[in-house]
């Protein structure tokens, strides 16, 4: 669970009668899939033949450009959580970053649940004792990627839902 129960209108496009701009909404779902992108290594030693969660990330940037259009994008985020059924740890955590990527195109709040399972697939593959720093240093990472037009946007986000996030981005 990403969301809360009121849905913030900076998320939700103007012409939905939001505030969000479509430039914005596009930087939004880049940055989730650069954050996907960082951990999906992880799905992928687990699941060398399964590209479910690559395609996700692929349909992310297609959608993007306008190639591809909401609807297709976000039924692939249902393709990419069907991989992470089939494995655990980390790897699944990988997966669901690369479903929460795709979904932006749907839902832009799904921004920070691509970034929340990123930080969570960064510590599930560290032991214990090492987890707070990964979690730590994967927060950073990503945060040194944000583009500028949208860094407060985000990190202001991350501190209203980090509580629905798992508390991922305390770092």
């Amino acid at each position: 669970m990403i969301f809360t129960k009121i849905r913030d209108p900076r998320f939700i496009t103007i012409r939905r009668g939001g505030t969000l701009t479509d430039a914005d909404h596009h930087l939004l779902a880049l940055w989730a899939a650069t954050c996907a992108e960082h951990v999906l290594h992880f799905f992928e030693e687990a699941k060398p033949d399964d590209n479910r969660p690559r395609i996700a990330i692929e349909m992310t940037r297609a959608w993007v450009r306008g190639e591809i259009p909401m609807k297709q994008a976000h039924q692939t985020a249902f393709i990419a959580n069907a991989a992470a059924k089939e494995v655990s740890g980390a790897a699944k955590e990988a997966a669901l970053a690369a479903g929460q990527a795709v979904a932006v195109a749907h839902v832009a709040a799904h921004e920070l649940g691509a970034a929340a399972y990123a930080i969570k697939a960064a510590k599930a593959a560290v032991s214990e004792n090492g987890r707070d720093e990964a979690g730590r240093k994967e927060c950073e990472w990503q945060r040194q990627q944000l583009p500028d037009a949208i860094r407060e946007l985000v990190l202001d986000d991350q501190k209203l839902r980090n509580h629905v996030c798992w508390f991922a981005f305390d770092y």
